[in-house]
């Protein structure tokens, strides 16, 4: 029983030896996940911005509430894809969540542009995900 408690802990694992890398990787630790993680993070920051507009919205518009009602089913869309963001669905929900923001244009031209804008950033995630799955250049 003592030499238990003398050593209580297993030893740690060593750490692997050095090992030419794999051509097939793209040098991170997990691509996907760095690829999943960068879509919830897009769309986390469309949803805070999303939220940020109803306010002026509010402000600009006669009857705020059409907007007022888009503006938090987007943002409530965008919350939950971005949890979801291990569901390789995500990729073209998250297209299709870009085209409905910039189909609110007619409630105000401010919400199409910021449509268009994270339509690009959606665009520059879904090509750095496409980017990771391939091999590296060497």
């Amino acid at each position: 029983m003592a030499d238990r408690h003398e050593h209580p802990e297993e030893p740690e694992e060593a750490e692997a030896p050095w090992e030419e890398p794999d051509a097939d990787r793209s040098g991170l630790r997990d691509p996907a996940r760095a690829a999943r993680s960068l879509a919830a993070l897009a769309l986390a920051f469309e949803a805070l911005a999303l939220l940020l507009a109803i306010v002026p919205m509010r402000m600009i518009l006669d009857d705020p509430a059409p907007a007022t009602i888009a503006i938090a089913a987007l943002v409530l869309a965008s919350i939950v894809l971005a949890g979801m963001a291990k569901r390789p669905w995500v990729w073209p929900a998250g297209a299709v969540l870009q085209v409905a923001v910039i189909a609110c244009w007619p409630i105000h031209w401010s919400l199409g542009v910021a449509g268009i804008v994270f339509a690009l950033v959606w665009g520059y995630c879904w090509s750095v995900k496409t980017a990771l799955g391939r091999p590296p250049k060497r």
